[in-house]
Formats: structure tokens, C-alpha cells, sequence
């Protein structure tokens, strides 16, 4: 699925849909390309809809048999999936392209299949459920819940509980294994949702649903804070995720400077990507490539091919931009 707009991103996703941002030099959607090609899935179909022929470019670049399926208007993230119905006539596996983890597709095809559920959810746990869909898991088909589990038959979900509703710390990670038949219920034509309505509705048929959390690493970058995060954590545990590492140095404080990147001025916590250059500071950013810092670049994203000569603090920074300050009006 990759079909997000990527607006809390914006102006980064101006020109450019959400899987499509770069994370440590590749766009986000390659990271669940890869998982899925390592369990051996036999083809990956891509469906989206805003800005689609950049996804068309990139995914024919694939060492795998791949194709894009554009939809003429939003149609929700089961509805994008029901227009493949005539093709889905096995088991298949339903993916987010805009989030970055470290999925074993072959350990959840292992679990779907001995538990005979129709529909198998990768799982995340998270400190604070609030803002989030979570899952309460039971040991057994239409179970109580047990707060305890990180894997077993789904029995309740709940969006974006207070704390005193929360019944779990586990949520939706965004890939799901799932049956042919489950995409019968969602309706011909229209916007339809797998977490808000195809889901619950299989829940209240009764037919049975597992999940499974996922270890290591997970991370929507929808949010400038987790984009950041995702990229520094990425080269933190380098030696033990399965994703690859561009040329480049990391430094003592967990900062990334690639090969051809120059640094003259300070960094700390910051990912310097191909062809940047920082004259002046950068502090918990993400330089994109060919970019240049000659001012201050403070917990900000920054675009490809832009110039910084101003400080900048909590800014999203679009491709080809030039931040200057204006002495004349005392304007950014």
C-alpha cells in the first residue's frame, strides 16, 4: 500500500508521495520491499494514487517481478486492495509503504498458517497506546483478553483508547497476511479501510484472527520526529538489522557523514547524506542529499538539493528550497 500523502511531511512530500521519502538514501517503501522479498514472495503489486508515476519509475528498478496498480481516486487501504481481487486467489501479504521494520514475513506466514486464522496482524508494543489502534490478544478464538501476550487470537480492538480504556500496549504494525475470502466482505467500489472497518467486521463474524509482534524495529516516519529517529536508530543497530548501510562514517555520538558528504562545521545527532556539505551546524537534523548547511539546522528535516543560510529550528524544509533571512523585514 502506498497510496499516503505524507501532509504532516509537507513540504518534503510536495513533489513526491510519502513512500517515496528517502531514509538513509532509499525511499521508505524498499524497506518493506526487501522483507518481503526475502520470505519469497512470488510477486509485489504496489497500489497508490497520489503522485503515482514517481512509484511506476521506482518500481520498475526492482530485482523482482513487480508492477503498480493506480487508482483514478482514493480508495481507502481495503478498497485499494479489493481492485486486485481477481488476482488474490491465495494466501497473500498486505504491507505498509510508508514504515520501516523489521518484518520476518516467514516467521508470520509460519504462525498464520498453524493457527488457520484468515487474517494474521504484525504487532508493535509501545509505551503509550493513546494515540494508536491497539489489539488485545488471547490465548484462544473468541478468548478473554490477556494483557500478558505478545502473540495469540485477536479478541478486541480498540482506537486510540485513554489510558484508562487501554486494555493493551500492542498495535497494528501494518502488514497483514490474509485469506482470499476476507476481501469478500469489503464492498465493490468504495472507500473501504482494513483497521477502522474490514477488520472489525471479521472480529464480529467470528472468524478467527492472529497476531504476532514483531522485534526490532518499527517505525511510521509519517512524523519529522520519526523520520529522524528511524534514520539514527537505522545506524545505530546496523550490524544487526538486515537492511543496507550507505558508504559513510559514524561517529562517536551516533551521527552519520556519507563518503562524499563534507563536514567543516559541527554535527551532533544529525544523518549527513550524499553530496551535502555542512559549513555551519547541524544538531539532531537529517540532511538530505546535495544539500548545503551554512547556517544552523536545528531537529529539521531538509530536503534534496536545498541551502540553509539562516538558523532554522522544528522546520520540514522541501527539495530545492533556500532559507535566507530577510535583514530588510527582519523575515525567514
Amino acid at each position: 500500500m502506498a497510496g499516503g500523502r505524507g501532509t504532516r511531511l509537507m513540504p518534503l512530500t510536495k513533489n513526491r508521495p510519502k513512500p517515496m521519502v528517502p531514509v538513509l538514501g532509499r525511499p521508505v517503501i524498499d524497506y518493506v520491499k526487501d522483507a518481503m522479498v526475502a520470505a519469497g514472495l512470488s510477486e509485489i503489486i504496489v497500489t497508490t494514487g497520489y503522485q503515482g508515476e514517481q512509484l511506476v519509475s521506482h518500481v520498475d528498478t526492482w530485482n523482482t517481478k513487480s508492477r503498480v496498480n493506480q487508482e483514478d481516486t482514493p480508495m481507502g487501504t481495503a478498497g485499494s486492495v479489493k481492485l486486485l481481487s481477481e488476482e488474490l486467489t491465495e494466501t497473500f501479504v498486505v504491507g505498509s509503504g510508508d514504515s520501516v521494520a523489521s518484518f520476518d514475513i516467514e516467521d508470520l506466514l509460519s504462525s498464520h498458517r498453524k493457527s488457520g486464522a484468515k487474517v494474521t496482524m504484525a504487532l508493535w508494543k509501545v509505551d503509550d497506546p493513546t494515540e494508536f489502534g491497539i489489539v488485545g490478544l488471547s490465548t484462544k478464538h473468541e478468548g478473554d483478553v490477556d494483557s500478558s501476550l505478545d502473540e495469540g487470537y485477536i479478541s478486541k480492538f480498540k482506537e486510540k483508547p485513554t489510558q484508562e480504556e487501554a486494555f493493551s500496549n500492542l498495535i497494528n504494525a501494518g502488514l497483514y497476511i490474509i485469506e482470499p475470502e476476507v476481501m469478500e466482505l469489503v464492498p465493490q467500489g468504495e472507500k473501504y479501510d482494513f483497521s477502522k472497518q474490514l477488520f472489525p467486521d471479521v472480529l464480529a463474524r467470528g472468524w478467527p484472527m492472529y497476531a504476532k509482534t514483531v522485534n526490532g524495529i518499527w517505525f511510521d516516519v509519517g512524523h519529522p520526529f520519526e523520520l529522524h529517529k528511524a534514520q539514527m536508530t537505522l545506524i545505530e543497530r546496523r550490524n544487526e538489522l538486515p537492511f543496507p548501510m550507505p558508504d559513510g562514517e559514524v561517529l562517536p555520538d551516533g551521527s552519520f557523514i556519507s563518503d562524499s558528504a563534507s563536514v567543516s562545521g559541527h554535527i551532533s545527532r544529525s544523518v549527513i547524506l550524499a553530496g551535502s556539505s555542512v559549513n555551519g551546524a547541524a544538531v539532531n537534523s537529517v540532511v538530505m542529499a546535495n544539500s548545503r548547511i551554512n547556517g544552523v539546522s536545528e531537529s529539521s528535516i531538509v530536503g534534496e538539493n536545498s541551502i540553509i543560510d539562516s538558523r532554522i529550528h522544528n522546520c520540514v524544509i522541501g527539495d530545492k528550497s533556500h532559507i535566507v533571512i530577510d535583514l530588510e523585514n527582519e523575515k525567514r
